[in-house]
């Protein structure tokens, strides 16, 4: 187990706190060949405000579904303190539920029926800063207003112990801002999955860090930055050693071929030599492939585009959750990189939908182009169809060695390939995105909130290439050093129509 020493000061973990949380060599299998789990210990002392760190793919909501009793472990213990309650703001709110109003989802977080749900949803919608009729269907609210009324249905249950999956995916900076606050001066305790470096690293007393490799759970201390690198170092100093025995394992090698021809003593040498390789092939460590990240990509542009691709004439904003039609004069041509901004709920992400479907009447699209529309839920992707299936869609005629390249370099294998998209985390179903939009060669790239969910190691990569891509894009994205990446052109902020 590594342990940083690593501190920051303004962020002291609580010390001898009661433990609220314990795992007890807990293993846990995804389906019958697929172990998440191997014998995991840990625990979480009252107070404490951790990060679950691991790559994408590697069980942390799987983890997150144990603690909740979702699901149960095959073997080991898992250990809740007496009379705590823990409650969970999960990354996104299905569609099987977008029918139901606000008052509704906030109480299907209760098994009793609650009486006085609309003065608690007061209160709770003061602390995120949410405001929107409790009779309002979900169907009807923005990303940032569902991302916040997820937090708001796991603070209304008032929890000892508070678990967020990806809380920050679909807030502004201005929500950021109040949800790293908020966490500042939470009193309970927190576990916290995300991919936002500054935001983890401003509240987090440290890590739990799931190995991909021997399916443990290391436990760090410290200040997110700091474990990370602490981890990189880790992973080096595994790597050296390792390239240390190979070296002696080839020697020995060597010497073995040389002495087994001989008689005698040599011939004994040589087998206590080959004990002597099997011992150090032993000592040798499967080195995490945490560091590993997607190789540099393009995404090819339709050929033979032409000149301007989008032309805007108005656009429908929302102000109270009332459509109002802007004008707005604008054209994208080739190389062109709009980024369009504005408070949550103004009507980002129903913009870029109704332009990828056609249907935003102030806006056109030049017949013929083929868009790749990037949808921050994954929804114009198919969860009953495997991986394979869904890119293979996408082609003219089948050719299952591109298929596989491109997966793989996505960090996407024949395991991924063959899974169903709805089993997979979220954070594959996104660099499946890619892996689809690459295959698919657009004329028009359209992207909401692309980084949501990816591991922070592949977001260069991405930005790049699409900062590369030739033909025009259309971009929502509340991560400005990725924004600031993609060489952006143009601006539109709704929020000043």
């Amino acid at each position: 187990m590594g342990i940083s020493l690593y501190m920051a000061v303004e962020k002291a973990i609580p010390q001898g706190g009661e433990a609220v949380l314990r795992f007890e060599d807990v293993i846990f299998n995804f389906g019958e060949n697929k172990r998440i789990l191997d014998e995991a210990n840990f625990v979480v002392r009252k107070g404490t405000k951790l990060t679950l760190m691991g790559q994408n793919g590697a069980g942390k909501s799987t983890l997150f579904s144990l603690i909740m009793g979702e699901r149960k472990a095959d073997e080991g213990r898992i250990i809740i303190g007496q009379d705590l309650h823990v409650a969970i703001a999960k990354q996104f709110i299905p569609h099987s539920q977008w029918h139901l109003t606000v008052r509704q989802f906030l109480e299907k977080a209760f098994d009793e029926k609650i009486y006085d749900i609309d003065k608690r949803a007061k209160e709770v919608f003061t602390e995120v800063q949410l405001n929107v009729p409790l009779d309002r269907t979900i169907k009807e609210l923005s990303g940032g207003q569902k991302g916040r009324l997820l937090i708001a249905q796991a603070l209304i249950q008032n929890p000892d112990i508070l678990l967020l999956d990806e809380p920050t995916n679909n807030l502004d900076k201005a929500g950021i801002a109040l949800l790293t606050d908020f966490l500042k001066n939470y009193p309970g305790t927190v576990l916290v999955i995300s991919h936002d470096a500054p935001f983890l690293n401003a509240f987090t007393h440290g890590v739990l860090y799931i190995n991909t490799q021997n399916r443990k759970v290391e436990q760090y201390v410290g200040n997110y930055y700091k474990v990370v690198e602490d981890i990189k170092r880790q992973v080096e100093r595994e790597q050296r050693a390792n390239a240390q025995l190979e070296k002696e394992i080839l020697s020995n090698k060597e010497k073995v071929n040389f002495f087994a021809h001989k008689g005698g003593k040599m011939r004994k040498l040589a087998a206590k030599l080959r004990d002597e390789i099997d011992e150090m092939e032993e000592d040798k460590v499967d080195v995490r492939k945490e560091d590993r990240t997607i190789r540099p990509f393009d995404i090819k542009c339709q050929e033979d585009i032409g000149s301007v691709i989008v032309r805007f004439e108005s656009v429908e904003v929302l102000h109270d959750g009332t459509p109002v039609k802007r004008n707005v004069e604008l054209e994208l041509r080739k190389g062109d990189k709009l980024h369009i901004v504005g408070p949550n709920g103004i009507g980002k992400t129903t913009l870029l939908e109704k332009i990828a479907k056609g249907t935003e009447k102030g806006v056109s699209v030049k017949e013929g182009i083929r868009i790749g529309y990037y949808r921050q839920d994954f929804s114009t992707l198919d969860f009953d169809k495997s991986a394979y299936q869904e890119l293979a869609k996408v082609l003219k005629k089948l050719d299952d060695q591109l298929i596989r390249r491109v997966a793989a370099s996505m960090l996407l294998g024949a395991e991924q390939l063959a899974s169903k998209i709805g089993l997979l985390s979220e954070g594959q179903k996104g660099l499946l995105m890619f892996a689809y939009l690459r295959l698919q060669e657009p004329g028009l790239l359209i992207l909401d909130e692309p980084t949501n969910h990816i591991n922070f190691r592949h977001i260069p990569v991405i930005a790049e290439a699409i900062k590369n891509f030739e033909g025009p894009i259309i971009v929502v994205s509340h991560v400005g050093e990725f924004v600031r990446e993609l060489g952006i052109t143009q601006t539109l902020d709704l929020g000043k129509l």
